[in-house]
Protein backbone atom coordinates (compact mmCIF):
# COMPACT_ATOMS: atom_id res chain seq x y z
CA UNK A 1 0.00 0.00 0.00
CA UNK A 2 1.14 3.56 -0.93
CA UNK A 3 0.99 6.47 1.50
CA UNK A 4 -1.71 8.94 1.16
CA UNK A 5 -0.59 12.38 0.12
CA UNK A 6 -2.34 14.90 1.40
CA UNK A 7 -3.44 17.36 -1.16
CA UNK A 8 -2.27 20.78 -0.48
CA UNK A 9 -4.02 23.58 1.02
CA UNK A 10 -4.83 27.03 -1.03
CA UNK A 11 -2.79 28.87 0.63
CA UNK A 12 0.57 26.53 -0.14
CA UNK A 13 -0.52 26.76 -4.06
CA UNK A 14 -0.93 30.14 -4.13
CA UNK A 15 2.64 29.75 -2.12
CA UNK A 16 4.36 28.05 -4.59
CA UNK A 17 2.29 29.50 -7.71
CA UNK A 18 3.40 33.38 -6.56
CA UNK A 19 6.95 31.62 -5.33
CA UNK A 20 7.63 30.12 -8.96
CA UNK A 21 6.92 33.37 -10.39
CA UNK A 22 9.68 35.13 -8.59
CA UNK A 23 12.01 32.91 -9.27
CA UNK A 24 11.40 32.36 -12.96
CA UNK A 25 11.37 36.10 -13.01
CA UNK A 26 7.32 36.12 -14.36
CA UNK A 27 7.03 38.67 -11.26
CA UNK A 28 10.45 40.73 -11.58
CA UNK A 29 12.69 42.32 -8.64
CA UNK A 30 10.99 45.47 -7.95
CA UNK A 31 7.93 44.84 -9.49
CA UNK A 32 4.84 45.87 -7.49
CA UNK A 33 2.00 42.77 -5.98
CA UNK A 34 -1.62 43.07 -4.87
CA UNK A 35 -3.69 40.32 -3.20
CA UNK A 36 -6.79 41.75 -5.91
CA UNK A 37 -4.75 41.03 -8.93
CA UNK A 38 -2.90 37.50 -7.87
CA UNK A 39 -6.22 36.29 -6.37
CA UNK A 40 -7.62 37.04 -9.86
CA UNK A 41 -5.04 36.32 -12.21
CA UNK A 42 -4.79 32.62 -9.49
CA UNK A 43 -8.79 32.52 -9.73
CA UNK A 44 -8.68 31.97 -5.86
CA UNK A 45 -10.22 34.19 -3.17
CA UNK A 46 -7.81 37.09 -1.54
CA UNK A 47 -7.65 35.15 1.88
CA UNK A 48 -4.84 32.47 0.68
CA UNK A 49 -2.88 34.95 -1.29
CA UNK A 50 -2.89 37.28 1.97
CA UNK A 51 -1.39 34.51 3.86
CA UNK A 52 1.08 33.68 0.81
CA UNK A 53 2.25 37.14 0.71
CA UNK A 54 2.40 37.05 4.11
CA UNK A 55 5.08 33.89 4.32
CA UNK A 56 7.14 35.63 1.08
CA UNK A 57 7.57 38.63 2.88
CA UNK A 58 8.88 36.50 5.76
CA UNK A 59 11.48 34.86 4.50
CA UNK A 60 12.89 37.81 2.30
CA UNK A 61 11.33 37.21 -1.61
CA UNK A 62 8.86 40.09 -0.98
CA UNK A 63 9.59 44.00 0.94
CA UNK A 64 7.41 46.97 1.80
CA UNK A 65 6.47 49.10 -0.89
CA UNK A 66 4.83 52.04 -0.15
CA UNK A 67 1.91 52.68 1.87
CA UNK A 68 0.74 48.32 2.94
CA UNK A 69 2.00 47.38 -0.18
CA UNK A 70 4.33 44.63 -1.50
CA UNK A 71 7.02 44.73 -4.35
CA UNK A 72 9.20 41.76 -5.54
CA UNK A 73 12.70 41.91 -3.70
CA UNK A 74 15.81 42.48 -5.36
CA UNK A 75 18.03 39.63 -5.48
CA UNK A 76 20.42 40.17 -2.09
CA UNK A 77 24.23 39.75 -2.60
CA UNK A 78 24.57 39.33 0.79
CA UNK A 79 22.02 36.80 1.26
CA UNK A 80 23.73 34.83 -1.52
CA UNK A 81 26.95 35.13 -0.31
CA UNK A 82 25.39 33.75 3.05
CA UNK A 83 23.93 31.02 0.82
CA UNK A 84 26.82 29.64 -0.88
CA UNK A 85 28.95 29.68 3.01
CA UNK A 86 26.25 27.17 4.08
CA UNK A 87 26.23 25.49 0.50
CA UNK A 88 30.51 25.06 0.82
CA UNK A 89 30.19 23.54 4.34
CA UNK A 90 27.27 20.99 3.77
CA UNK A 91 27.21 19.69 -0.10
CA UNK A 92 31.04 18.59 0.22
CA UNK A 93 29.68 16.53 3.85
CA UNK A 94 26.27 15.48 1.91
CA UNK A 95 27.98 13.89 -1.02
CA UNK A 96 30.47 12.40 1.76
CA UNK A 97 27.37 10.88 3.13
CA UNK A 98 25.78 9.74 0.37
CA UNK A 99 28.34 7.99 -1.15
CA UNK A 100 28.55 5.44 2.02
CA UNK A 101 24.98 4.70 0.97
CA UNK A 102 24.96 4.63 -2.64
CA UNK A 103 23.09 1.05 -4.02
CA UNK A 104 22.81 0.31 -7.68
CA UNK A 105 19.02 1.55 -6.98
CA UNK A 106 20.36 5.21 -6.39
CA UNK A 107 23.59 5.03 -8.89
CA UNK A 108 20.25 4.84 -11.54
CA UNK A 109 18.53 7.21 -10.25
CA UNK A 110 21.26 9.63 -10.08
CA UNK A 111 22.44 8.59 -13.52
CA UNK A 112 18.97 9.16 -14.80
CA UNK A 113 18.82 12.77 -12.90
CA UNK A 114 22.27 13.93 -15.11
CA UNK A 115 20.84 12.38 -18.40
CA UNK A 116 17.54 14.25 -18.31
CA UNK A 117 19.67 17.31 -17.40
CA UNK A 118 22.32 17.20 -20.11
CA UNK A 119 18.83 16.57 -22.40
CA UNK A 120 16.88 19.51 -21.56
CA UNK A 121 20.03 21.60 -21.31
CA UNK A 122 21.04 20.69 -25.38
CA UNK A 123 17.58 21.67 -26.08
CA UNK A 124 17.82 24.77 -24.64
CA UNK A 125 15.04 24.74 -22.11
CA UNK A 126 15.89 26.83 -19.33
CA UNK A 127 13.32 26.42 -17.11
CA UNK A 128 13.64 22.42 -17.41
CA UNK A 129 17.48 23.51 -17.08
CA UNK A 130 17.00 24.71 -13.66
CA UNK A 131 14.48 22.11 -12.25
CA UNK A 132 16.89 19.57 -13.17
CA UNK A 133 19.79 21.11 -11.58
CA UNK A 134 17.86 21.58 -8.61
CA UNK A 135 16.68 17.84 -8.75
CA UNK A 136 20.39 16.89 -8.93
CA UNK A 137 21.49 18.53 -5.67
CA UNK A 138 18.09 16.98 -3.62
CA UNK A 139 19.31 14.10 -4.74
CA UNK A 140 22.28 14.44 -3.16
CA UNK A 141 21.08 15.65 -0.07
CA UNK A 142 18.34 12.99 0.22
CA UNK A 143 21.42 10.65 -0.37
CA UNK A 144 22.94 11.36 2.29
CA UNK A 145 20.63 9.99 4.78
CA UNK A 146 20.88 13.33 6.82
CA UNK A 147 17.18 14.82 7.36
CA UNK A 148 18.83 17.98 8.33
CA UNK A 149 20.91 18.72 5.30
CA UNK A 150 17.23 18.52 3.13
CA UNK A 151 15.87 20.92 5.77
CA UNK A 152 18.57 23.42 5.85
CA UNK A 153 18.65 23.51 1.79
CA UNK A 154 15.42 23.75 1.24
CA UNK A 155 14.72 26.86 1.36
CA UNK A 156 18.07 28.73 0.15
CA UNK A 157 17.20 26.77 -3.30
CA UNK A 158 14.46 28.89 -3.75
CA UNK A 159 16.27 31.88 -3.57
CA UNK A 160 19.27 30.81 -5.50
CA UNK A 161 16.58 29.95 -8.21
CA UNK A 162 15.83 33.80 -9.11
CA UNK A 163 19.87 33.88 -9.66
CA UNK A 164 20.59 31.12 -11.63
CA UNK A 165 17.99 30.66 -14.00
CA UNK A 166 19.71 33.57 -15.66
CA UNK A 167 22.83 31.24 -15.57
CA UNK A 168 21.57 27.91 -16.87
CA UNK A 169 20.39 29.60 -20.01
CA UNK A 170 23.51 30.19 -21.18
CA UNK A 171 24.60 27.21 -23.20
CA UNK A 172 28.14 27.20 -22.26
CA UNK A 173 27.53 27.37 -18.91
CA UNK A 174 25.09 25.02 -18.46
CA UNK A 175 27.21 22.29 -20.23
CA UNK A 176 29.92 22.85 -17.49
CA UNK A 177 27.35 22.49 -15.20
CA UNK A 178 26.12 18.78 -16.27
CA UNK A 179 29.89 17.60 -16.71
CA UNK A 180 30.61 18.71 -12.99
CA UNK A 181 27.38 17.01 -11.87
CA UNK A 182 28.29 13.89 -13.87
CA UNK A 183 32.08 13.96 -11.99
CA UNK A 184 30.85 13.92 -8.65
CA UNK A 185 27.81 11.14 -9.65
CA UNK A 186 30.76 8.97 -10.51
CA UNK A 187 33.24 9.57 -8.12
CA UNK A 188 30.06 8.35 -5.67
CA UNK A 189 29.23 5.34 -7.60
CA UNK A 190 32.74 4.82 -7.28
CA UNK A 191 32.63 4.38 -3.42
CA UNK A 192 35.09 7.41 -3.28
CA UNK A 193 34.10 9.88 -0.95
CA UNK A 194 36.75 11.81 -1.02
CA UNK A 195 36.81 13.11 -4.41
CA UNK A 196 32.76 13.43 -4.19
CA UNK A 197 33.36 15.65 -1.46
CA UNK A 198 36.05 17.54 -3.27
CA UNK A 199 34.59 17.52 -6.53
CA UNK A 200 31.91 19.24 -5.15
CA UNK A 201 33.45 21.12 -3.56
CA UNK A 202 35.01 22.79 -6.83
CA UNK A 203 31.35 22.76 -8.68
CA UNK A 204 29.93 24.73 -5.33
CA UNK A 205 33.10 27.39 -5.60
CA UNK A 206 32.37 27.48 -9.65
CA UNK A 207 28.55 27.98 -9.33
CA UNK A 208 29.69 31.07 -6.01
CA UNK A 209 31.97 33.08 -8.96
CA UNK A 210 29.13 32.25 -12.24
CA UNK A 211 26.05 32.82 -10.02
CA UNK A 212 27.93 35.63 -8.18
CA UNK A 213 28.78 37.30 -11.69
CA UNK A 214 25.30 37.02 -12.59
CA UNK A 215 23.96 39.16 -9.57
CA UNK A 216 26.15 41.71 -10.17
CA UNK A 217 25.18 42.22 -13.23
CA UNK A 218 21.14 42.05 -12.73
CA UNK A 219 22.08 44.73 -10.16
CA UNK A 220 23.78 46.89 -12.98
CA UNK A 221 20.74 46.70 -15.10
CA UNK A 222 18.70 47.82 -12.11
CA UNK A 223 20.82 51.26 -12.01
CA UNK A 224 21.07 51.97 -15.15
CA UNK A 225 17.01 51.04 -15.68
Amino acid sequence: MRALKPKKTLVEQAYDAILDAICDGTLAPGERVTQDELAARLHVSRQPVLTALGLLKQQGFLIDHGRRGLAVAPVDPARFEAIYQIRSALEPLAAKLATQRMTPELIERGRAIVAHGRKVAAAGDAKATLQADVDFHNFIYEASGNPLIVETMQLHWQHLRRAMGEVLRRPRMTQQVWREHAAVLEAMADGDGTASARLLQQHVDGARVRVGEEIAAMAQQRKAA
